[in-house]
């Protein structure tokens, strides 16, 4: 397929190459912690920034180098997070809960900015707002629906674009109109990573690479974790492994759903280009079943668009020319441009759509973003963070909800490959129907 270089495609994430050179860490842990963290992602991180700073002894262990899973490899896309309407956990939960639930992503979105900006973070944040674009006519009618009562009964901020103003915000007549909401950012997310790995180390925490944890035993004064760079004791332990979860934590693994997203970038193209498809510089993603994800790069030289192209897992360089095949679908004008890199990362699903947080068996944990967590992540370690050292505040609509699985369910989402076909297969139905 033209523009697609199998040869040349880097499979790694663009974002890395962005960065400096990162800071030499530990290799050696110490013997005893306050707190040992599992992970060291955008919740890993998070916690550790919180108990170092509150004087507690903070290790970080991760099986591959610090920000190797999805913290490194997302599309920078940062909304509320929360997928389930209101009216929906009003019906599991009942209504005051419900508001209380919704109401967390629309804290974890402002924590971030106010985070950000207080730390002074150099990682390219941006409050341009999300274009959702409809790939039907009725999707069209259902989004400006929803708007109007998530404005009414949440006062979240949005407004409607028909089709024939959509040029106005996204460079292409493929979509049947979309829904603003302004308050929705943009993030450079490698960088944002690094300098959580830099507050976590400059309050004092020590985070350690290669060091998969094989073991984590229950003991009367805390727990006894090995490592493959020795053994620790903790007084306590957190989990933020999320897509990434192993039968390390066999009852957290049971509750995953992990499902690998794929994203291409565009070489460098004219900027009356960028400046055609993306005007107002918004983030973008679309009503599909299985959702396609867009944005100008930071630097406003490249396009990167995301999404999940085949039902199973796959090699980047395999679903490569498919996700080609579908932005240029969106995107005609880009039909015959090169493409770097592509690179896949694995999220973490629940089977309630909601993302999880609480204590089990004396260790805490923070997981199931749900393909959302840049914001929810972040916010949700932070919160876990507090939660060991004791702060009231750590608490979170999230702590006390049940944390749904399956009857036979190991980890291994068998059932994935023939749901994401269904729904591909549905999409593309309606895509057809609507373009005739």
């Amino acid at each position: 397929m033209a523009g697609i270089g199998l040869s040349t495609l880097r499979t790694t994430p663009f974002w890395r190459e962005q960065l400096p050179p990162p800071p030499v860490l530990a290799d050696t842990p110490p013997k005893r912690v306050d707190v040992l963290v599992v992970g060291s992602g955008y919740t890993g991180l998070n916690a550790a920034i919180v108990t170092a700073r509150a004087g507690r002894s903070t290790l970080v262990l991760d099986a591959e180098d610090p920000g190797f899973g999805c913290s490194t490899r997302n599309g920078g896309q940062v909304s509320t997070s929360v997928k389930p309407s209101l009216d929906t956990l009003a019906g599991k939960f009942g209504m005051e809960k419900a508001r209380a639930i919704r109401g967390e992503g629309q804290n974890a979105l402002d924590w971030l900015g106010r985070f950000i900006e207080g730390e002074g973070l150099a990682c390219d944040f941006r409050r341009v707002g999300r274009f959702h674009a409809a790939h039907t006519p009725g999707h069209y009618e259902a989004l400006t629906r929803d708007a109007e009562k998530m404005a009414r009964d949440e006062g979240i901020e949005s407004f409607a674009v028909p089709r024939s103003e959509q040029r106005s915000e996204l460079g292409t007549d493929t979509y049947f109109g979309g829904v603003v909401y302004p308050r929705h950012c943009s993030v450079h997310p490698a960088r944002l990573h690094r300098e959580y790995l830099r507050l976590a180390l400059d309050a004092g925490a020590s985070v350690i690479g290669h060091a998969a944890v094989t073991g984590i035993e229950r003991m009367a004064t805390g727990f006894r974790v090995t490592s493959l760079k020795g053994v620790v004791e903790a007084r306590d332990v957190i989990v933020a492994t999320n897509g990434y979860t192993t039968g390390l934590t066999p009852w957290l693994r049971r509750r995953v759903i992990p499902i690998g997203s794929y994203i291409i970038v565009t070489d460098e193209l004219p900027q009356e280009t960028i400046d055609a498809l993306f005007p107002t510089d918004r983030i973008a993603s679309d009503t599909c079943k299985v959702i396609y994800y867009y944005r100008a790069t930071p630097d406003r030289r490249r396009v990167a668009f995301g999404g999940r192209v085949l039902a199973g897992e796959t090699d980047p360089a395999q679903s490569a020319p498919h996700l080609y095949r579908h932005m240029c679908r969106i995107f005609p004008s880009l039909e015959g441009c090169t493409v770097s890199h592509c690179w896949s990362g694995t999220v973490a699903y629940s089977f309630d759509e909601l993302a999880h947080t609480g204590v089990h068996d004396g260790i805490h944990y923070a997981m199931n973003y749900c393909g959302s967590g840049v914001s929810m992540a972040s916010y949700l370690g932070m919160r876990t963070g507090q939660k060991v050292v004791g702060l009231a505040e750590g608490r979170t609509a999230f702590d006390d909800l049940p944390h749904p699985t399956r009857p036979l369910y190991t980890g291994r989402p068998w059932f994935l490959p023939a749901a994401v076909a269904y729904y591909r297969w549905l999409d593309g139905r309606q895509w057809k129907k609507a373009a005739a």
